[in-house]
């Protein structure tokens, strides 16, 4: 005999119901469009170390830029302030060249073994000064040019032409491509 009860094989009965007010878990839903975990992460983590990559790269080429024009400027630099320095140095030693050539002219043939000694330190301190880069600024029989010549006198001259350089009071001097001293010249001009 059969009992009479809520429910029978196979029908839901209060114990398979949920409580009121639970919460029913949805169902998983596999969607085929959705990206896999983690990959639109991965896409977006990516981009962003290729732009700090790429921001780095540029950083470190500009610094690399400024540290080669530093480098070329220091050299520069470096170039002109020892060239100052042996202007400086050539400057003050000038005088005593013109003074070594003014004792040599003035002993003439008075003391031949004085004037040879005097002009053996001539010598040597020419070839010296050779050495550093010092050159004679060439201006006897050269056309005037104010780069190099400073004009102390002009002279009438019919045997020069007008602008020649006839002669030399003070010998002039260069440094690389710096004057150091300009050579003072009389300049002869055309015959009044």
């Amino acid at each position: 005999m059969g009992v009479a009860g809520h429910g029978g094989a196979g029908a839901p009965g209060p114990a398979d119901e949920p409580a009121p007010g639970a919460d029913v878990p949805e169902p998983e839903v596999h969607d085929q469009d959705a990206t896999a975990p983690g990959q639109g992460a991965d896409a977006g983590e990516l981009d962003a170390v290729r732009a700090e990559r790429d921001e780095y790269l540029d950083t470190l080429r500009r610094v690399k830029a400024e540290f080669d024009n530093y480098r070329r400027r220091s050299e520069r630099d470096r170039q002109m302030a020892a060239q100052a320095a042996t202007g400086d140095l050539v400057r003050e030693l000038l005088p005593v060249v013109d003074n070594l050539e003014l004792a040599v002219a003035a002993l003439g043939e008075e003391g031949e073994q004085i004037v040879a000694g005097v002009d053996m330190v001539r010598v040597q301190l020419g070839e010296l000064l050779t050495a550093r880069g010092v050159a004679e600024i060439e201006a006897h029989g050269a056309t005037f040019d104010p780069q190099v010549h400073e004009a102390v006198a002009t002279h009438p001259s019919a045997e020069h032409a007008e602008g020649t350089v006839m002669q030399v009071v003070q010998k002039g001097y260069t440094h690389g491509e710096a004057v150091i001293r300009p050579s003072r010249v009389v300049v002869a001009e055309r015959p009044r």
